[in-house]
C-alpha cells in the first residue's frame, strides 16, 4: 500500500471516529434530565454525578499518557471507542442508581482514553500530511454532535426509554467505527521514530498552551450549560426559543472548523487563533448587552464562530513545540479540556446567583482573551506547513510509521 493510500484511510478513519464521539457525547450529555428522573438522582447529588465524567476522563488521560509509551496510540483508540459506546448504552440500560454510577465512571475513564488518542494520532496525521487537517476533525466532531443531540431530541419528543433511544445510535456506529479502526495504525509494520523523553522545563513551555485550553473550554461550557437559560431567564425568550443558541452555536463550530483548516494554510495558525480569540470575546460582550434574545442569538453565533478554531489548533501547536514527545504533551494538554469543563459551569452559576448573569458572561469572555498574550505558543514558523515541508517525502513517510502508532 502506498503512503498516500495509508494517509487518506487514516484520515479517514480518525474522521470517522471523531464523528462518532461527537454522537456519543451528545446523546449523553442533551438526555441529563432523563438520566436524572430514570435513577432518581437528586439534584443535590447530580453536579458529583456530572463532575465525576470530567475528573475520571482526566486521571485516564494521565494514564494514557504513561500506556502509549507500550501501546500504540491507535489500539487504545480502536478499544476505548467501543467502550465509550458500550457504557453510554449501560447509562440506558440499568435500574439502580449504582449501576448508573458504575456505567459513567466507565464512560468517564474511557473518554480520557479516547479523548488523547485520538488528538495524539490527528496531530501525528497532520504531521505526516505536511499542512494543517487538525480542524477537520474537529468538524466531524461538532457534526456528529449534530446529529447526536438531534436523535436525542427524537427520542425525547417521542418518549423513548433511554435504552431504546441509545440503542439504534450504537448498533449503527461501533460495527463501522471498530472496522475502521484497522486503519488507525497506519498498517503492520509499525515502524517509524520512538518518541523521545520529555524535555527539561517542557512543562513550563506547555503551560501556555495548556492555559489557553482550560479557557477555552471554559467558554464552550457556559455556552454548554448557561445559554439556555441566559436567553430565557435574563433575555425573556420563550422556552421553545432558548433551545436555540446551543444548536445555533454547534452549527457555526461546525461550519468555523470546515474551513479553518483553509485559513490556517493561508495565513497561519497565529493569525487564526487571534482573530477567533477577538470574534469570541465580541461573542460574549454582545451576549452580556444583548438587550433582547436575538441580539442574544447573535453572539452566541458570535462565540461559535470564535471559539472553534481554539482546541484544535491547541492540540497542534502542542505537536509542533514538542515534535519528540507529542504523544506526552497532548496526553497532558488534554487534561486541560477537563479542568476548564470542570471550571466554567460552577463559575459561571455562582457569579450569576451571586451577582448578575450579565456579568457572569464577562468573565468567560475575559478568559478567552487570555490567549491572545499566548498566541506566540502557537508557532509563527511551521504553522501553517508550508510546500517546503509538504514535499519532504521521505520525513513523510516516517510520520506515517509512527502516525498510525504514535507520534
Amino acid at each position: 500500500m502506498t503512503v498516500d493510500v495509508r494517509l487518506r484511510r487514516g484520515r479517514g478513519a480518525l474522521g470517522f471516529g471523531f464523528f462518532v464521539q461527537g454522537v456519543a457525547f451528545a446523546l449523553l450529555v442533551t438526555r441529563i434530565p432523563a438520566i436524572q428522573d430514570r435513577y432518581g438522582i437528586s439534584d443535590g447529588l447530580l453536579p458529583a454525578f456530572l463532575a465525576a465524567v470530567p475528573f475520571l476522563a482526566g486521571v485516564s488521560s494521565v494514564a494514557t499518557e504513561h500506556l502509549v509509551k507500550r501501546v500504540p496510540p491507535g489500539v487504545v483508540l480502536r478499544w476505548a471507542q467501543p467502550v465509550v459506546l458500550l457504557a453510554l448504552l449501560g447509562v440506558g440500560a440499568g435500574s439502580g442508581m449504582w449501576q448508573v454510577a458504575v456505567a459513567l465512571g466507565v464512560f468517564g475513564l474511557a473518554v480520557g482514553a479516547l479523548d488523547a488518542s485520538m488528538n495524539m494520532l490527528g496531530v501525528s496525521l497532520q504531521r505526516a500530511y505536511g499542512r494543517s487537517i487538525m480542524l477537520g476533525f474537529h468538524a466531524s466532531y461538532s457534526l456528529g454532535g449534530i446529529l447526536g443531540a438531534s436523535a436525542a431530541w427524537a427520542g425525547a419528543h417521542w418518549h423513548l426509554s433511554l435504552f431504546s433511544g441509545y440503542l439504534p445510535a450504537v448498533a449503527v456506529l461501533l460495527p463501522p467505527a471498530f472496522a475502521g479502526s484497522r486503519f488507525y495504525t497506519g498498517a503492520a509494520d509499525g515502524g517509524g521514530k520512538a518518541e523521545q523523553g520529555w524535555p527539561a522545563g517542557g512543562g513550563k513551555l506547555l503551560l501556555p498552551l495548556c492555559l489557553v485550553m482550560a479557557c477555552a473550554y471554559i467558554g464552550d461550557s457556559t455556552v454548554a450549560n448557561w445559554s439556555a437559560k441566559y436567553l430565557q431567564d435574563v433575555l425573556g425568550s420563550s422556552e421553545q426559543l432558548a433551545t436555540v443558541p446551543y444548536n445555533v452555536y454547534m452549527v457555526t463550530t461546525l461550519a468555523g472548523r470546515a474551513v479553518g483548516d483553509l485559513g490556517v494554510r493561508r495565513f497561519g495558525a497565529v493569525a487564526v487563533v487571534r482573530a477567533g480569540t477577538v470574534v469570541a470575546a465580541a461573542g460574549f460582550g454582545v451576549v452580556a448587552v444583548a438587550p433582547g434574545a436575538w441580539v442574544g442569538m447573535l453572539g452566541f453565533t458570535l462565540l461559535g464562530v470564535g471559539l472553534c478554531v481554539i482546541v484544535p489548533q491547541t492540540f497542534a501547536a502542542a505537536g509542533r513545540l514538542f515534535p519528540g514527545a507529542s504523544d506526552t504533551a497532548v496526553a497532558r494538554l488534554n487534561i486541560f479540556n477537563y479542568v476548564g469543563f470542570l471550571i466554567g459551569s460552577p463559575l459561571v452559576g455562582g457569579i450569576g446567583d451571586a451577582w448578575s448573569y450579565r456579568g457572569a458572561m464577562v468573565v468567560p469572555m475575559v478568559l478567552v482573551l487570555v490567549t491572545l498574550f499566548h498566541a506566540r505558543s502557537f508557532g509563527a514558523d511551521g504553522a501553517r506547513y508550508g510546500v517546503g515541508h509538504e514535499r519532504r517525502a521521505g520525513d513523510r513517510a516516517v510520520d506515517v510509521g509512527r502516525g498510525g502508532n504514535g507520534v
